[in-house]
């Protein structure tokens, strides 16, 4: 957004509790009794603990799980949305706005947790693409924040296939689980954004999928398509 248009900037609006639908997903606002029992078999299932190693808010029990519920109830710095595979109809993970700044355009996307039925996978992405999409293109943000443990080698290659630019690492950050965390930041603006969503509706597009449901072309094929 150039010197001249912010001139007239005006503080963005929150986003709403409402959900958001996609053609694979479908991201609704977190209601405990009606996504709990899913989203905490996908958080707990064996496989999940190296996704869970690097959250803050790592529910590894029943009761664990039942206290972060009853305390993201109470927090008006955060909106939960449960990931909801349409084609199976389960709360699969899930997702947060924080930080949400709009006078000045800036919103994280964090907080993620998508489980092994969905990570990787076009339903994780269009979550990813579905909150961009609102964030950018219906609310008018100018500034979207990614940030992760440095040694989340995971979460860092989603940040930079989704289009996020890496800006540094900030050292001693948090104390996480007992151990020191080092954050690694990542951002997209809204300039960034305008090359980034073609390249997603193209890549989401049922025509990139062969039969099984593997990619025909990689998302960064299709950002390269729209940024010449």
């Amino acid at each position: 957004m150039s010197e001249l248009n912010l001139r007239a900037w005006q503080p963005r609006a929150l986003p709403e509790r409402r959900a958001l639908e996609g053609r694979y997903c479908r991201l609704e606002p977190f209601e405990a009794e009606r996504h709990g029992e899913d989203l905490f078999a996908a958080s707990t299932a064996p496989e999940m603990d190296l996704r869970l190693r690097y959250l803050t808010d790592a529910p590894k029990d029943r009761q664990q799980f039942v206290s972060w519920m009853a305390r993201e109830r109470k927090r008006d710095d955060a909106m939960f949305f449960a990931v909801v595979d349409t084609s199976t109809g389960r709360c699969e993970g899930r997702q947060a706005f924080m930080r949400m700044v709009p006078e000045h355009g800036s919103i994280e996307l964090g907080a993620i947790l998508w489980g092994s039925a969905i990570a990787r996978s076009r339903v994780a992405t269009e979550a990813f693409f579905l909150s961009g999409h609102l964030a950018f293109d219906q609310l008018g943000y100018r500034r979207l924040e990614w940030k992760c443990d440095s040694r989340n080698e995971a979460s860092r290659r989603a940040a930079e296939r989704f289009g996020f630019q890496f800006e540094g690492i900030f050292r001693q950050h948090m104390v996480v689980h007992g151990e020191n965390r080092d954050s690694a930041w990542y951002s997209m603006t809204d300039d960034d954004w305008k090359t980034s969503h073609a390249a997603f509706e193209r890549w989401l597009a049922p025509a990139n999928f062969d039969p099984q449901g593997r990619q025909l072309q990689t998302l960064k094929q299709m950002r390269s398509l729209h940024a010449r």
